[in-house]
C-alpha cells in the first residue's frame, strides 16, 4: 500500500453517496456497478493506490483491511468486497484462500483445475460425490473516521465436473448455483447471475442499509 495522498476525485453533483471502489479487478468492478447503478456513484480506485496484503484470515477481516486502506488513502468512503468459495467434500475449502487456491500468483484457470483435480481425486480413492458448495460474500463500506456497514450474501450451489461456459470469471465455468436450472454462473448471463449471486445478495443488502 502506498503512503497517503492526496484525496481523489471529488464527487460531482450527484445525491448518491460517492464511494471509491477498493478492487481493481475490471470484472468485480463491472458487477458491483451493475448491481449498485442507481445505489451509489462508483469512482475507480485510483492507480496510485496499491494492492492490499488480504492476511486477516476471514472473509470480513480481508474486505475490512482493503475498504479501510483505501479510505485512508483517498479521503472518501471505500467499498471491498471478499469471497469465499467453500465446497463441502474439501472440508470447505477453499474457502478464505479462493483466489490462490492454487498458489499465490495462479489464474483463474489454474484454480478451477485445481478444484475439479481434488474433488475427481476423492471420487476416485474414497468414493465421495458429494459435490455440494457454496459461494459467500462479504461487502463493506468503510468511511476515512473507521465508520462501516457491511452486509453477507451467501448464494448455495454444486460444484460441475467439466467446466461449462465462457461468460463471467474466477469460478464462474465451475459452479452451478440452486435455481440455475443446473445451468453455471458462466452460462447463465450477466443479468441472471445477478439475481442470485452471493455477491448480488450481499451488495443488495448493503443499499438497503445505506437507504435506511
Amino acid at each position: 500500500m502506498s503512503g497517503e495522498r492526496e484525496p481523489g476525485p471529488p464527487p460531482g453533483d450527484s445525491p448518491l453517496l460517492t464511494v471509491v471502489c477498493a478492487t481493481a479487478n475490471p470484472h468485480k468492478v463491472a458487477e458491483i456497478a451493475a448491481i449498485l447503478d442507481g445505489v451509489v456513484e462508483l469512482l475507480p480506485r485510483p492507480d496510485w493506490v496499491g494492492e492490499v496484503v488480504e492476511d486477516a484470515g476471514t472473509l470480513e477481516g480481508n474486505a475490512r483491511l482493503k475498504a479501510t486502506a483505501v479510505a485512508r488513502a483517498t479521503g472518501m468512503p471505500a467499498l471491498a468486497d471478499d469471497t469465499g468459495l467453500f465446497v463441502t467434500a474439501l472440508g470447505g475449502a477453499p474457502g478464505v484462500e479462493t483466489a490462490y487456491f492454487a498458489g499465490p500468483t495462479a489464474t483463474d484457470a489454474e484454480n478451477r483445475a485445481k478444484l475439479l483435480a481434488e474433488l475427481a481425486e476423492l471420487v476416485e480413492l474414497v468414493g465421495i460425490e458429494d459435490r455440494s458448495a457454496e459461494f459467500v460474500t462479504v461487502a463493506m463500506i468503510v468511511w476515512p473516521d473507521g465508520a462501516e456497514i457491511s452486509a453477507r450474501g451467501v448464494c448455495p450451489g454444486r460444484i460441475a465436473e467439466a467446466e461449462v461456459g465462457v461468460g463471467g470469471f474466477g469460478y464462474d465455468p465451475v459452479f452451478m448455483p440452486d435455481g440455475g436450472a443446473g445451468a453455471t454462473y458462466a452460462e447463465l448471463g450477466v443479468l441472471i447471475k445477478n439475481t442470485l449471486s452471493h455477491r448480488s445478495r450481499a451488495l443488495a443488502e448493503l443499499a438497503r442499509t445505506l437507504r435506511t
